[in-house]
C-alpha cells in the first residue's frame, strides 16, 4: 500500500495537468473561431474527392459553392463517371455555378487507383492540374458541411513560416439519435477535444489546407503514391521538416452520420488501424491514454474500497483517485460539449441528444474506444468506400479488391 500511496500522487497530479491541458484548449478554440480572416487571400484551390453519395450530399456539397473568397477555384473528382456522386455533382455545378463565388468550377474524373488509397489518388490526380498561379491547395471531405468563411480561416494560418499545414477536424452530428449514433458522436468528441495550440495536433483530411511550395518540399507528391492516410501521412511530413500543423477551430465541420453498431465498430477499428499502420506514436498515446483513464476510475475505485477495508492510514489519497478522474473526466465532456454549442450553433437543437449521451455516459466512451483500439491491433485488411486494402507499412497499400 505504500507504493501505491506515491503512484496516487502521481496519478492525480497527471490528471489535473491534463485537465488543465483540456481548459486551455477550450479556451483556445472560443478565443479564436470568431475572429475575422480578411486580409490574407492566396490563390487557392478547394479539392473535394467524392465516392457515392453521404447523408445529407447536396447540403454540404452546396456548402462549397458559398464560400465568401474571391479567389479560389472549385473542383470535384471522382473515380469514374458510373459513380452515382458524379450525376449528381454535374447537376449541382449546372445550378450553382452562377452564383458561387469560385472562378473555376470543375469535376474530374481519375480513374480507378493501383498503388494507393483511391481518395488520394484522387487528390494527386487534382494536384497535376495546378498551375503555377495557385499557391495554396485546401482539401475537404464531401461529408463535410463548412460554414461560408471556412477558406479564408482555413489559409489563414499559412502566412506564418513556421506553419506547414493547417487542418480542421469533424464533429458527428447524429442524423438519427439511435445508441450507435451517439456513441459514435461522443468518441469523436473526445478526440476533437484534444485539438488546440500544441504541437502534438495532427492534421484531418475532411478540413485542411498545405501550400503547393510545402506540399512538394516535403515531398508528398511522393509519398502519397504509396500510402492509404493523407492526414497522418502530411501530419508526419510537416512535422519532420521542422513545422507545425495548426488547428483551426473555425475550420471544425459538422459531418451528418447515423449508423448502426456495426457500422461503428467497422469504422472505429478501420481508423485506429490506418492509425496503426501511419502512425504509431499515436495509435500507442490512444491505447495508454484511455487505458491510464479506465484505471484510474475502475482501478482506483477498486483500490479505495480495499483501503477501506484495511484502513489505511492514506485513505483519504486512495479515495481522492477515482474522484479526481471521475471529476476530471465529467468536467472534460461538459466543456467539449459547451465548446460545441458555440462552434455549431445551428445544430444545437438537434444534438441534444448526443450532448446528453456524451456527458452522462462519459465512463463508458473511455471503454469503447480501448475495444476499438485493441480490435484495431489485429490485422491489416480493411474495406474502405467499396474498396479492400492491405496496409504492407506507412509507404505501402496494396488494393485487394474492388468491389
Amino acid at each position: 500500500m505504500q507504493l501505491y500511496f506515491y503512484i496516487a500522487i502521481v496519478a492525480i497530479v497527471s490528471q489535473l495537468f491534463f485537465l488543465g491541458q483540456m481548459c486551455r484548449n477550450y479556451r483556445y478554440v472560443l478565443k479564436k473561431y470568431k475572429r475575422d480572416r480578411i486580409w490574407y487571400r492566396p490563390r487557392t484551390v478547394i479539392i473535394v474527392p467524392c465516392k457515392g453519395f453521404d447523408e445529407s450530399f447536396e447540403k454540404n456539397i452546396t456548402s462549397f459553392f458559398k464560400q465568401d473568397y474571391e479567389n479560389f477555384l472549385l473542383w470535384f473528382v471522382v473515380a469514374d463517371k458510373a459513380d452515382p456522386a458524379y450525376s449528381k455533382l454535374c447537376r449541382l455545378k449546372n445550378r450553382l455555378a452562377t452564383s458561387t463565388k469560385a472562378q473555376d468550377v470543375q469535376i474530374f474524373i481519375a480513374g480507378k487507383s493501383r498503388l494507393c488509397g483511391q481518395k488520394l489518388h484522387n487528390m494527386l490526380h487534382c494536384y497535376n492540374k495546378i498551375t503555377d498561379d495557385i499557391e495554396v491547395m485546401a482539401f475537404a471531405d464531401s461529408d463535410a458541411c463548412i460554414r461560408k468563411d471556412w477558406l479564408s480561416h482555413i489559409v489563414y494560418p499559412l502566412h506564418k513560416d513556421k506553419c506547414g499545414a493547417a487542418s480542421g477536424y469533424r464533429w458527428f452530428v447524429p442524423a438519427k439519435n439511435n445508441p450507435a449514433s451517439l456513441a459514435l458522436s461522443s468518441v469523436n468528441a473526445k478526440v476533437a477535444q484534444l485539438l488546440g495550440n500544441t504541437p502534438f495536433n495532427q492534421a484531418w483530411g475532411g478540413s485542411m489546407a498545405i501550400g503547393v511550395d510545402v506540399f512538394r518540399k516535403i515531398g508528398l507528391d511522393k509519398i502519397w503514391v504509396r500510402t492509404i492516410s493523407d492526414d497522418l501521412s502530411l501530419s508526419c511530413a510537416v512535422k519532420k521538416a521542422g513545422m507545425k500543423v495548426a488547428y483551426v477551430p473555425a475550420c471544425l465541420v459538422a459531418s451528418y452520420k447515423s449508423v448502426n453498431w456495426s457500422e461503428l465498430f467497422e469504422f472505429g477499428r478501420r481508423q485506429f488501424l490506418i492509425t496503426r499502420i501511419s502512425a504509431p506514436r499515436v495509435w500507442y498515446f490512444a491505447l495508454i491514454s484511455n487505458l491510464y483513464s479506465i484505471l484510474g476510475l475502475w482501478a482506483g475505485l477498486a483500490l479505495a474500497i480495499y483501503a477501506y477495508t484495511r484502513q489505511s492510514e492514506h485513505l483519504a489519497i486512495f479515495i481522492a483517485v477515482p474522484l479526481v478522474f471521475f471529476a476530471g473526466q465529467l468536467i472534460r465532456a461538459i466543456l467539449r460539449q459547451r465548446m460545441i454549442s458555440k462552434l455549431l450553433k445551428e445544430d444545437r437543437p438537434k444534438m441534444k441528444p448526443a450532448r446528453l449521451a456524451d456527458i452522462l455516459g462519459f465512463w463508458l466512451w473511455s471503454l469503447l474506444m480501448l475495444v476499438l483500439v485493441i480490435v484495431s491491433a489485429f490485422g491489416r485488411t480493411i474495406c474502405w468506400r467499396g474498396i479492400k486494402y492491405k496496409l504492407v507499412s506507412s509507404t505501402e497499400t496494396i488494393i485487394l479488391e474492388h468491389q
